[in-house]
């Protein structure tokens, strides 16, 4: 439960590697992200799933929200953004969600390792989203794919969006600033939540 005496601590993790094509696409998204300059959100970039666990339940705490930016493999077509949401909260999506996307990502296995480990260890957030974009090509050396490079601005709104939707960032009385996500932008999205767990 979030201490009513401290603003919600509010994580992006990009996750991948920049020189492997569409793996990119997380570091990149982080990247822009971070140039809006909100404060109190913490970005950064990671390549390794399996150092997600100390970064969620760091020296400052325990993040309240981690949306994890990461390419995907699921049959879509290519720049498709699939959100699934997890958390303390929140049951334990099934695994077949995760074989949907790849299991989880081009980390896939790590990912969703990462996120039950972290719930048996009491260290997971309370949500965790992952932003996945579906991608295309993962040579060493390669850009992006052109679909995937065109999901940038999307996967930035879904970022907004999500931070937007805590009332931490928007307009309203304590929100940090930040343009309104462009809604038109998010049609492309397979939303995936598990049921709340029960009291």
């Amino acid at each position: 439960m979030t201490n009513p005496q401290r603003p919600p601590r509010l994580l992006v993790v990009g996750l991948g590697s920049l020189d492997r094509g569409d793996d990119a696409i997380g570091p990149t998204v982080a990247q822009r992200f971070a140039g809006l300059r909100v404060p109190g959100i913490r970005v950064v970039e990671r390549e390794d799933p399996t150092s997600l666990i100390d970064l969620w339940d760091g020296e400052e705490g325990r993040a309240d929200l981690a949306i994890v930016v990461d390419a995907v493999c699921s049959d879509q077509p290519p720049g498709t953004l699939t959100i699934m949401e997890t958390g303390s909260r929140r049951n334990p999506l099934p695994e077949d969600t995760w074989a949907r996307t790849g299991r989880g990502g081009t980390h896939a296995f790590g990912l969703a390792e990462s996120v039950e480990l972290a719930r048996a260890l009491h260290r997971l957030p309370g949500r965790v989203v992952l932003v996945g974009v579906e991608a295309a090509r993962f040579g060493h050396g390669e850009p992006l794919s052109e679909p995937v490079a065109a999901a940038i601005g999307p996967a930035i709104d879904a970022v907004i969006a999500l931070l937007w939707d805590t009332g931490e960032v928007g307009p309203g009385p304590g929100g940090r600033y930040v343009r309104s996500p462009s809604r038109s932008n998010l049609s492309l999205f397979s939303v995936v939540r598990p049921r709340e767990v029960a009291s």
